[in-house]
Formats: C-alpha cells, sequence, structure tokens
C-alpha cells in the first residue's frame, strides 16, 4: 500500500525528468555548431509499478531516466568512411596529375617539347643550306643542347616530384600512428566511465571524428564488441573496440595500438632505375610485413604509393630457368614484350631486390640476353651471397621471378620510362644516320656521335660495347644463326645506360663544330649535305624512328594523352567522390546533427513538462497543507 506521500514522489520523479530533457537539450543546442557532435536524448521509462493488493492492481511509481544516449547510425558510418577513403585517394593524384601535367606543358608561355624539338630540326634546315658552315653548326649543336636540358629539366622534376610524394608518405604515417594512439587512449577513457553504467557521449563523438579523419588515409573498418565476465555471466559494461586498416590489419585493439615505420630502402634495395634514393618502404614495428601495394589500402596513401612507384603494370617479371648455386647466378626467362626490348628495361645499374617464389635475394648484375632469330629473351643475374636468408638452390627453377611490384597505374616510375625510351630510341636513331657508313665530318675525319650520355664520374657514354656487340650479333643472325644471343649486361656501355637525365651531347663536337659531319664522302664538297636531309627526314618518318605507333615529333602528343587522360580521370572522380561525400555526410547529419527547430520544440515540450510537475508538487503540497495542519483534533 503506497504512503500518503507517495502521489509527492510521482511528481518529483516527473521533475527530475523534465530537468534531464531540459539539460540534454540545453546540451545540443550549445554544441549544435561542434564538429562531429552526436545529438544526445534522454531515454525515460516508466518506474516499476507498486503492487497494492486492491482491487486496481498496481500504482503507477513515476518515470525514471535510464540514459543520455547519443543519436547514431553506424551504418551511414560506415558509407562515410568507405567515400572518404576513396576520396582521399582520388584528391591525391588529382593534385600530382596537375604537377606531372604543367612538366609536359608546351605553349606561347611555357618553352615545351614541341618548341625544343622544332627549334632544333629548324637549325637543321638552315644547316642543310649552308652545310660547311661553322656558324650554323654551332646554332643546331645550341639548339640540340636545349632539347637534351628539356629531357634533362622534366626528369629531374619528376625525380623531385617523386621525393615530395615519399616524404608525404611518412608524414601520412606518422598521422595515422598518431590517430591509433588517440584512439586508444580515448577507449581506455571511455571503458572506464562506461564501467560505471554512465555513457562516455562525448569520448565516443571525439573518437568517431578521428575515425573520419583516418579515413582520409587509409580503408578503415570498426567492431566494438561487449566484454562480459564468464565467471558471474554479466556483462561489465566496457566494450573491445577494434580498428582495422589496409584491409583487416589491426592498428587499434581496446587500449593497445601498434604502429607503422618508414624504413628508406639502400641503394641495393632500389626498384626502377631512375627512382629517387631512399624511398620508404613502410612495416609494422612489431615486424609484420606491411603490404603497401595492395589494393586494400586504400585512401591518401594508396594514392600516394601508386603515384610513387606505378609503373603501369610492366615491372620485371620472368620464370627461373636455371640455377648455379655455387656462383650465385639465375637464368630468368621472360615472355613480355617490353621485357625483350632492353629500351624499355627500368632495371636498377646499382642492384636492387628481387623475389623468386617467396623468397627475396639481392641481384649486384644484370646481363641481357636476346635473340632475334628466334625471339627468345632471357636475363642472368648475379646474386649477392652475402645475404643469404634463403640458400639459393636448384628448388627454385621454375618459380616466378619479380623485381619490384606490379602497381597498375601511370605513376612517376611510367612516365621517367617513357622519357628513357624515348632519348634511346632518339639518340640511337640520330647516331646512326649521323655515323652512317662514308660520312665525315668538315675536315674529312670519321663522323663521331652527336648524342651521348653524362656518366657519374664525369665522362661520357659513347655506346661502343653495344656496337661492337650488336654488329657481331646482327652478321650471325643475317647468315642464319639460330643459337647467337645479344648480350647486354648493366655495366656495359649501351644505351641502356643512357636516360632523360643524363641526356647530353657530345663534349667532343661541342668543342669544335666542324667536328659534327654533314655528309658522306670525303672527297665531296662541304656543301653536299646528305646526312643533314636524312636527319631532317627523321623528324617525320616512322621507319626511322617510331614511339609507340608515332614518329618523333609525336612524342609529347603521345605521353601528354597519357597524362591528360589520367588527370581527367582523377578530377572527374573527385568531383563524383565529393558529391557523395557531401550527400552521405547530409544523411549522417540528419540523424545526428543538431536541428534548432526541433530543439525548440523539444525546449518547449520540456519545460512544459517541468511546469506542470512543479504545479502537481505544489498540488500535493497543498492537499498535505491541508491533511496535516489544518486536520486535527
Amino acid at each position: 500500500m503506497p504512503s500518503q506521500f507517495f502521489g509527492l514522489n510521482i511528481s518529483y520523479t516527473g521533475l527530475t525528468s523534465a530537468n534531464a530533457g531540459l539539460n540534454t537539450t540545453a546540451n545540443n543546442i550549445s554544441n549544435a555548431e561542434t564538429d562531429g557532435y552526436s545529438r544526445q536524448q534522454a531515454v525515460q521509462e516508466a518506474n516499476r509499478a507498486l503492487r497494492t493488493f486492491t482491487t486496481y492492481g498496481c500504482a503507477g511509481a513515476g518515470v525514471d531516466t535510464i540514459a543520455i544516449e547519443r543519436i547514431r547510425d553506424e551504418f551511414y558510418d560506415d558509407k562515410f568512411w568507405d567515400n572518404n577513403e576513396k576520396l582521399g585517394e582520388v584528391n591525391i593524384k588529382s593534385y600530382y596529375m596537375k604537377s606531372i601535367e604543367n612538366y609536359f606543358t608546351d605553349s606561347d608561355s611555357v618553352s615545351g617539347f614541341n618548341t625544343a624539338f622544332n627549334l632544333m630540326f629548324n637549325a637543321l634546315e638552315e644547316l642543310s643550306k649552308n652545310s660547311g658552315d661553322t656558324a650554323t653548326k654551332s646554332q643546331f649543336i645550341m639548339y640540340t643542347q636545349s632539347l637534351c636540358d628539356y629531357f634533362n629539366n622534366v626528369s629531374g622534376q619528376l625525380s623531385e616530384l617523386q621525393k615530395d610524394v615519399n616524404m608525404e608518405i611518412k608524414d601520412t604515417v606518422s598521422q595515422i600512428n598518431s590517430i591509433g594512439e588517440q584512439i586508444a587512449t580515448l577507449n581506455k577513457q571511455i571503458n572506464t566511465i562506461e564501467l560505471t553504467g554512465a555513457k562516455a557521449n562525448e569520448l565516443r563523438d571525439k573518437r568517431a571524428l578521428l575515425i573520419d579523419e583516418l579515413s582520409q588515409y587509409v580503408s578503415v573498418e570498426t567492431r566494438e564488441t561487449p566484454i562480459y565476465d564468464a565467471a558471474n555471466n554479466y556483462n561489465t559494461g566496457a566494450n573491445r573496440y577494434k580498428v582495422t586498416i589496409c584491409g583487416g590489419q589491426t592498428l587499434v585493439d581496446t587500449n593497445e595500438y601498434y604502429k607503422l615505420e618508414c624504413t628508406a630502402r639502400e641503394n641495393n634495395e632500389t626498384i626502377n632505375q631512375s627512382d629517387a634514393k631512399g624511398l620508404y618502404d613502410i612495416r609494422w614495428s612489431h615486424g609484420t610485413d606491411f603490404n603497401i601495394y595492395s589494393s586494400m589500402v586504400g585512401g591518401k596513401l594508396q594514392g600516394l604509393v601508386e603515384m610513387r612507384d606505378g609503373n603501369n603494370t610492366e615491372n620485371f617479371r620472368g620464370t627461373v630457368e636455371s640455377v648455379d648455386p655455387f656462383n650465385y647466378k639465375i637464368k630468368v626467362s621472360v615472355t613480355d614484350d617490353y621485357l625483350k626490348d632492353l629500351d624499355k628495361c627500368t632495371l636498377s645499374t646499382s642492384g636492387g631486390t628481387i623475389k623468386l617464389g617467396i623468397e627475396e635475394y639481392y641481384y649486384t648484375d644484370w646481363t641481357y640476353n636476346y635473340n632475334e632469330a628466334t625471339g627468345e629473351c632471357f636475363y642472368t643475374f648475379d646474386l649477392d651471397p652475402n645475404y643469404d636468408e634463403f640458400k639459393l638452390s636448384t628448388t627454385r627453377i621454375g618459380k616466378e621471378v619479380n623485381v619490384g611490384q606490379s602497381v597498375d597505374y601511370q605513376g612517376i616510375p611510367y612516365y621517367q620510362e617513357q622519357l628513357n625510351e624515348f632519348v634511346r630510341l632518339f639518340a640511337r636513331s640520330f647516331n646512326n644516320i649521323l655515323t652512317q657508313e662514308g660520312s665525315v665530318d668538315s675536315d674529312g675525319n670519321p663522323a663521331t656521335a652527336l648524342l651521348l650520355g653524362n656518366d657519374v664520374l664525369g665522362g661520357q657514354y659513347d655506346y661502343d660495347d653495344y656496337y661492337t656487340k650488336f654488329e657481331t650479333a646482327r652478321t650471325a643472325w643475317d647468315g642464319g644463326s639460330t643459337d647467337t644471343f645479344l648480350q647486354i649486361g648493366n655495366s656495359d656501355d649501351s644505351y641502356f645506360r643512357l636516360t632523360a637525365d643524363n641526356f647530353a651531347i657530345s663534349r667532343y663536337i661541342s668543342e669544335d663544330a666542324k667536328r659534327l659531319a654533314t655528309r658522306t664522302g670525303a672527297s665531296d664538297g662541304a656543301s653536299k649535305a646528305d646526312v643533314v636531309m636524312d636527319l631532317i627526314n627523321m623528324k617525320n618518318d616512322k621507319n626511322v624512328l617510331s614511339f609507340r605507333g608515332g614518329s618523333a615529333s609525336e612524342f609529347l602528343q603521345s605521353v601528354l594523352s597519357d597524362v591528360a587522360l589520367n588527370a581527367a580521370r582523377a578530377n572527374s572522380s573527385v568531383t563524383y567522390y565529393q558529391t557523395m561525400n557531401d550527400t552521405i555526410d547530409n544523411q549522417r547529419l540528419s540523424v545526428f546533427g543538431v536541428d534548432s527547430d526541433e530543439e525548440a520544440v523539444s525546449l518547449v515540450k520540456y519545460q512544459n513538462a517541468y511546469n506542470l510537475a512543479s504545479k502537481m508538487i505544489q498540488t500535493f503540497t497543498e492537499i498535505y497543507d491541508r491533511l496535516i495542519l489544518q486536520t486535527g483534533v
């Protein structure tokens, strides 16, 4: 049987419940502009009724505020994180593709390839009119040097851009580590509070905001599971909160977080010939591998890796044909057309990492072997026995071989390779015409090559090894030999050593323009310019030089089409994913955002409830006053 003061207690619960609602509404209104804040609501339910054992059975005991809960929909969070990851990736690609596009720009205000190339061939036209004039030769040599400078500059800019991307990868890893540490700290604080039965709403909002930020950098998934006390079979109130990134790799597990580390590659770990030194690989600090080339990495990190290492899937790959475990040598056969063409080769000249199946080795030297008669091509690698984590054995025969990773994007290595391939083709075709049989300079001396490459010791490559070996192989092939291979080592003086970075004109010719050959026949007059005319025809003759199905003059068009297409794709993707991001975020805000009009309604609602509860207390007070003070003996 409830007491005479039961009604007063019921009114009191209504008063405290309305007060809780008012406080919650005030908190919502105060945080309406707070980034990441989730709208909260007071969850109320009727108190347990009292059993009165009378005709009406039970008596209501008022209301109870059981929790202040945040309004959040995990479905929209997951959609936002997934889209934000893609937006982070395409944003990076869009930004850096604009830079690459600028490097290849050729316009009225910016002199690029077409300008330098046309000036060079215009100078050749002038030289054809007065081939014996030293001043005209000097002018042509000057414009040829300008073309070399163009390739040097673009290659250098790409190399610097690769270094910038590399540093941004390191910064991104630092950001991921920082976010992981903060989430682990928040998990501990949240569990400490919620073990008491309360809800750590503001801390949960802060954690969700960190996940929003993390999703820009990598793909992210979260999972929260209650922690049960198995011995006593009850829910402790704490939760295990796990954050995984890049396709299931654990970054945070409740109070623990795992760090990523960036390690600069050594010279013997270089992947591509034109790669900048010291590019970073990423590993977990506890020693576990982190596959930066996985398609599950996502976000800004994936965009950066693909820009830095994207090779259009044209990495070195083949099959082990034979193994010499005593001399640490392997023979690797290749079938891809781009691997059979040494002009397209990207293997490092300073050694690098090579994988035989799942085992990793280091190579110090390699030799290219090609048989034109049969189309067979293979490479031999000299492995470094000092790195003997795995012993080389014949069990490696038949295993797949990889140098570097196949990255399906046209990143910086791809454009470096395009530049290198063109200068090799152009220099060889140009030099072959210039030094054709009978070609002589102004003094009647045999012609020498003009387009060379500077070596690191201050000398120049003159391709003697290449021409000697090629002529020997060509003679054998023309004679019907099917077992002769052209063998070019990575240290040989061949056109492979020529890159866009070291492309240069012959110092021997630049010192004296008379040494530039313009004609064949030492006894012919100086006005004869048949060599010059052949060089002029080279500009548009695909039979002399063909690059990607076009002539030499169409080089920029070929490469710029790749750049423009990738830039356009990235830009359109940014627009699409940004629109999706805004749409999903609006959907999220419709769930957990604070609506001022809605809160104003709640304010009036709880105010009225508070006033009515106060009126009830006042009424009961008057009743008790009459009952106690005015009713008596």
